[in-house]
C-alpha cells in the first residue's frame, strides 16, 4: 500500500482508470460478438449495422487511448474482410483517410 498522500491519490486514479478501460474493452468484445453472430445468421442488414457499431466502438476506444489506433485499424480491417468474404457486402463508406489510401496507386 502507498504511504505518501500523492501515491494514495495516484492509486485511486489508477483504479478508476482501470475500471473505465475494462468497461470499454468489454464493449468492444460484445460488439464484435454481435457482429460475428449476425454474420453467421447471414443477416446482411443487421451485419452492416453491427459493423458500423464495431467501428464506432473501436474508434472511441482508440481516441481515448484505451487501445492503440493501429490495433483498432487492424480489427476493423479484419472484421470488414470477414464480412466481405462471407458474401455480405458492407454498405459503409470508407473513412476519408482509408478512402484516400485506397484510391492512391502504389509507386
Amino acid at each position: 500500500m502507498p504511504q505518501r498522500k500523492s501515491a494514495k491519490k495516484e492509486l485511486k486514479k489508477n483504479i478508476k482508470k482501470r475500471k473505465e478501460n475494462l468497461r470499454v474493452k468489454h464493449q468492444i468484445k460484445s460488439a464484435i460478438k454481435k457482429l460475428k453472430k449476425s454474420i453467421e445468421s447471414k443477416d446482411s442488414d443487421y451485419s452492416t449495422q453491427a459493423l458500423r457499431n464495431v467501428y464506432k466502438t473501436l474508434d472511441k476506444a482508440a481516441s481515448k487511448k484505451v487501445i492503440h489506433h493501429n490495433k483498432a485499424a487492424r480489427k476493423k480491417s479484419r472484421l470488414s474482410r470477414l464480412l466481405t468474404t462471407l458474401k455480405v457486402s458492407p454498405s459503409i463508406p470508407l473513412a476519408p483517410k482509408a478512402q484516400a489510401a485506397y484510391l492512391e496507386e502504389p509507386q
